[in-house]
């Protein structure tokens, strides 16, 4: 790629934005000028990229006409106010949150499962990235839907802390430290103490008693294998881990496939690192494995014990990493090299 690119990096300062800066300096990404923006209270603050040290600026008055390329990694407010303004200005939005994953003129896209919908990029100007643990699933199920076809898919996701930014890290690491030391905690942004605890409910309940979370989880998956057929029953949890998200999951498929022709097609399939399962550590986990690795780990491969035409299989991603920022440096790559 010989061209090179004017980016801006909005939620240059949270972990996603500083994820995305990293990858856009060690995939060797053809930037040109590089514009890191965040909220007034981190401008001015100095960040490390390729040996140089840049200014974090002020979102609000930024000039998004010069750039190429931005990547949103932001709350889902913020997003819907300012991207907008930087696809209206000519530029291709990459955009990590919520906001516009729904939105059925913006392509919803996982490299390795979709990356031809990133051709209609030009509707709005904008791309979508899913949720973490949407990204990790398909990445693991679309080789199995490819094969022989998904009829549904029962999962509980385990979250970690990260997924709500630097804070729930810090508050994780607080709570922990009071609990240890005899002090009260309070829960910071958690509805109950997360510190050696489990919370089974992520946002507000809908009328379905499923959380908004758990349906998005649905909605995403379908709208990136475009086939509204594939039920998704999700159930998402946050556990007291800092960094690395784990899904167990079970797919019931249309036709048979065996735990062996399973792991022989994702032996093969981009993005996956398989555990053989053959020695009692071989199985992946958020923090041995998953946490600051560029892959979805796969094992615990099993078939359904039952008449089911099902398969089960336990998944660890780097929620940061693989779940947000790397498919969004990806997606970049892709429309560059093959659409803009």
């Amino acid at each position: 790629m010989d061209r090179v690119v004017n980016v801006a990096i909005v939620g240059a300062t949270g972990l996603v934005g500083e994820a995305i800066l990293n990858f856009i300096a060690s995939r060797a990404f053809p930037v040109g000028e590089l514009h890191l923006l965040a909220s007034e209270r981190s401008a001015g603050n100095s960040m490390e990229f390729s040996d140089r040290h840049l200014k974090v600026r002020v979102l609000r008055d930024f000039d998004f006409s010069a750039v190429d390329v931005a990547f949103f990694a932001v709350d889902a407010d913020v997003s819907l106010e300012f991207a907008p303004i930087a696809a209206d200005a000519g530029c291709l939005v990459i955009d990590c949150s919520s906001a516009f994953r729904l939105e059925p003129d913006v392509p919803l896209v996982v490299p390795e499962v979709n990356p031809e919908s990133i051709a209609d990029y030009g509707m709005r100007n904008m791309i979508s990235c899913p949720g973490s643990q949407v990204i990790q699933v398909l990445t693991a199920l679309a080789p199995i839907h490819n094969e022989v076809g998904l009829d549904r898919v029962s999962l509980s996701t385990y979250q970690p802390v990260s997924g709500v930014g630097k804070q729930g890290v810090e508050a994780l690491a607080k709570q922990t430290a009071n609990l240890l030391n005899a002090r009260e905690i309070d829960p910071q942004c958690f509805t109950k103490q997360i510190a050696f605890n489990v919370i089974p409910k992520m946002g507000d309940v809908l009328e379905n008693g499923y959380t908004l979370e758990e349906m998005r989880i649905q909605w995403e998956i379908q709208k990136v294998l475009q086939d509204d057929a594939v039920s998704v029953d999700a159930t998402c949890v946050t556990v007291p881990v800092f960094f690395g998200t784990s899904v167990s999951l079970c797919a019931e498929t249309k036709a048979y496939i065996s735990a062996d022709e399973t792991k022989s097609l994702l032996a093969q399939a981009e993005g996956i690192d398989l555990l053989n399962d053959s020695g009692e550590s071989d199985f992946a986990t958020p923090v041995t494995e998953a946490a600051g690795q560029d892959a979805v780990f796969v094992s615990r491969i099993r078939e359904d014990l039952g008449e089911r035409q099902a398969i089960s299989l336990w998944l660890s991603t780097d929620n940061i990493r693989k779940g947000a920022a790397l498919n969004a440096v990806q997606v970049a790559e892709i429309a560059l090299k093959n659409y803009i």
